[in-house]
């Protein structure tokens, strides 16, 4: 338990649609789904935050989802969960929830407690079609979601200044789709998108915050090492 609270287990709703689509399939998805993000000021605390990446398995057929818990007070780490799974979808820049989301939904339903944010290893709005990764969980899981990428998909920016904390808007056909944040003085900036039910101020402030010893957020970075963990063991 948390806090003295009674845990509560994470529930995974069934996806709106099928995952073994045609890419024109998938994009019409992302284009109607992306209406249905939500982008709100976040008003409740944040303790539990859970990050989440995936691997490929060692023969390529496959992926390994990891999903990493951490309480964002005392810096610990909650829970860990691995899945994996059978890849249903072809590496198509711009449509990689497609290949990525069945394996991470399968971790995240694996989790005893439900977190306050989740946070992914990819994109959110800035994406061509506003609808990246984060934004297909959360839209599906329901809860407050958000994009921390190490490199930048689509839009322009300034180089925010080198020391910690500084940032620039990213911005993509005149509107703003993240911020450009650089979260280790002198060290290469990430790049923060809302993915659903949250804005930009808090999901700048909850990157930077759970980023206090390394470049990435702890739970993303640790989400990242447990997926490479696991492809270890599938060899």
């Amino acid at each position: 338990m948390i806090g003295g609270s009674t845990p509560s287990i994470m529930k995974i709703p069934r996806a709106p649609h099928r995952w073994n689509l045609t890419t024109c399939q998938a994009i019409a998805v992302q284009t109607e789904l992306a209406s249905a993000v939500h982008e709100t000021e976040l008003r409740r605390p944040v303790r539990l935050v859970a990050g989440a990446d995936m691997a490929l398995s060692p023969d390529g057929e496959g992926c390994i989802g990891a999903v990493v818990l951490w309480d964002a007070e005392a810096r610990v780490v909650v829970e860990q969960c691995v899945a994996v799974c059978e890849l249903r979808f072809p590496y198509i820049p711009g449509l990689l929830s497609f290949r990525e989301a069945p394996v991470l939904l399968a971790a995240l339903g694996k989790l005893k407690h439900t977190p306050d944010v989740l946070m992914c290893d990819g994109h959110g709005l800035a994406h061509p079609r506003r609808f990246g990764i984060a934004c297909h969980l959360g839209v599906i899981i329901g809860l407050p979601t958000i994009g921390c990428a190490k490199s930048r998909l689509v839009g322009e920016y300034e180089e925010p200044s080198s020391r910690r904390g500084s940032r620039s808007s990213l911005t993509h056909q005149g509107q703003t789709v993240g911020t450009v944040l650089r979260t280790r003085n002198k060290v290469k900036p990430v790049f923060v998108s809302i993915g659903h039910q949250i804005d930009l101020d808090s999901a700048e402030r909850i990157v930077l915050d759970c980023a206090a010893r390394y470049k990435l957020p702890e739970p993303t970075r640790l989400a990242d090492r447990l997926a490479a963990e696991g492809k270890r063991r599938l060899r």
